[in-house]
């Protein structure tokens, strides 16, 4: 992968060994907050962690000293149930202090089970299913009208798509031709009650999207080499792009791997380290 400059990108430059290190770093995070008094989504924080990775390091043209910059590109995180992936990540990208992820839940604190304002580099408290795409749009419109180059990317979970509201946004998206807007799906194929296709099938998913003017693709999404160029790709087509990343719920873990019961966990310490001890196993 070339590296780029921080003209180009979010401003790090980074190469494939160390977007492995920061995603890594990420898990352990996770992790760590499932340990916490009150647990976290552990399954769907770590089938995000790459994508956010991703995005924050390689792609995003962020400020973390400067969180409300006019030229940023903004994020979404649809799916807010995985707020512990998202905070991990911007507090490895400098947005807030690490030590600070050991407050999540905590009512001290500001690092709520879904992300609030309060927290640098979030756009918008999300986490009620469905509404994050529509948020999107409006910011992607409102960059249009202001004539700037902001891109808006926005992460949904591929159970939320099973909301009505999402095909609204994405109908409004294709009309308005809102090519400076780009979704991904964490396509885990898991949700809090089962398999995806069980509840509420979604298949033949990217003919779904494209049926309603997206320009859609599938992509690893825990392959770096192929996920940071699809999400780079320059808009431009006078359409809006979705990229459905191919994950894995509770990826890094092999025990928790491909498992609803990691939908939602609150990790005992002796849970804790054996999943620590698996993460490190596979890195």
């Amino acid at each position: 992968m070339t590296v780029q400059t921080a003209e180009a990108f979010a401003g790090v430059g980074v190469d494939l060994g160390e977007l492995e290190r920061r995603a890594l770093a990420v898990r352990e995070h996770v992790l760590a907050i499932g340990a916490g008094p009150i647990g976290t989504h552990v399954g769907g924080s770590l089938s995000a962690a790459d994508i956010l990775v991703a995005l924050y390091f390689d792609v995003l043209r962020v400020r973390p000293d400067e969180p409300g910059w006019n030229g940023r590109d903004h994020f979404l995180l649809s799916k807010g149930h995985a707020s512990a992936a998202l905070y991990a990540t911007l507090a490895e990208r400098g947005f807030l202090p690490v030590e600070e992820l050991a407050t999540y839940g905590r009512s001290s604190g500001r690092l709520m089970a879904h992300p609030t304002l309060s927290v640098p580099g979030v756009e918008f408290a999300t986490g009620s299913l469905g509404h994050g795409l529509s948020l999107g749009v409006g910011l992607a419109l409102a960059a249009r009208r202001a004539v700037r180059p902001n891109r808006v990317y926005v992460l949904l979970g591929d159970g939320e798509l099973q909301e009505g509201s999402v095909w609204e946004a994405a109908m409004a998206a294709a009309h308005l031709g809102l090519d400076g807007l780009t979704a991904v799906v964490d396509r885990n194929r898991l949700q809090i009650n089962g398999s995806t296709e069980d509840r509420m099938g979604l298949e033949p998913l990217t003919d779904k999207w494209r049926a309603f003017g997206w320009n859609a693709s599938v992509v690893d999404g825990h392959d770096f080499s192929r996920l940071v160029p699809a999400l780079r790709s320059a808009p431009g087509s006078g359409r809006p792009t979705v990229l459905i990343a191919d994950t894995v719920k509770g990826r890094g873990v092999r025990h928790l791997e491909h498992r609803k019961q990691g939908h939602f966990a609150k990790l005992s310490p002796a849970a804790y380290e054996r999943a620590l001890a698996a993460l490190r196993a596979a890195a």
